[in-house]
């Protein structure tokens, strides 16, 4: 089952740790930063399956191109490529979690229609978690960079 209050408070945190990040002169106000990288994604959603990648990126959700509408609260099983960080490990890791279509828009470019979906990742494993953390962080810049942890 979604649990729609996890989802409205990671939208809308208000948490000590979060009003604390809005007051900062213009700090990213999402739980998690958000970064634009373009990660390998697969969606499964009954008989659904997509193969795409990140548009952007973040510890709690990602948004991506689809080749269809999907509706809002469709449930999704995800499994997102992460990149070896280390030129010493090349081994890509697999983020396996499940999440939820919290944004859907259609954009019609040229008489050829584009699909977008926003997903909050609803049930993800905090090793997943901080693996895709560790990964956006890398590409955080200093003054900015904050290790943002799977709470």
């Amino acid at each position: 089952m979604v649990d729609i209050t996890a989802i409205n408070r990671a939208l809308n945190p208000t948490s000590k740790r979060a009003n604390h990040l809005k007051s900062s002169c213009m700090r990213e106000r999402r739980r998690y930063p958000r970064v634009d990288k373009n990660l390998p994604i697969k969606l499964a959603s009954g008989e659904l399956y997509v193969v795409t990648e990140t548009i952007n990126i973040s510890g709690n959700g990602a948004y991506c191109m689809v080749d269809k509408p999907l509706e809002l609260m469709t449930k999704l099983d995800i499994v997102l490529l992460i990149p070896p960080m280390d030129a010493r490990r090349n081994k890509v890791k697999k983020v396996h979690c499940k999440g939820v279509v919290v944004r859907s828009e259609t954009n019609k470019t040229n008489g050829k229609y584009s699909h977008f979906i926003g997903i909050f990742f609803h049930d993800i494993k905090d090793r997943d978690r901080k693996t895709l953390v560790s990964y956006i962080n890398t590409f955080l810049k200093s003054p900015r960079k904050r290790d943002f942890r799977a709470h």
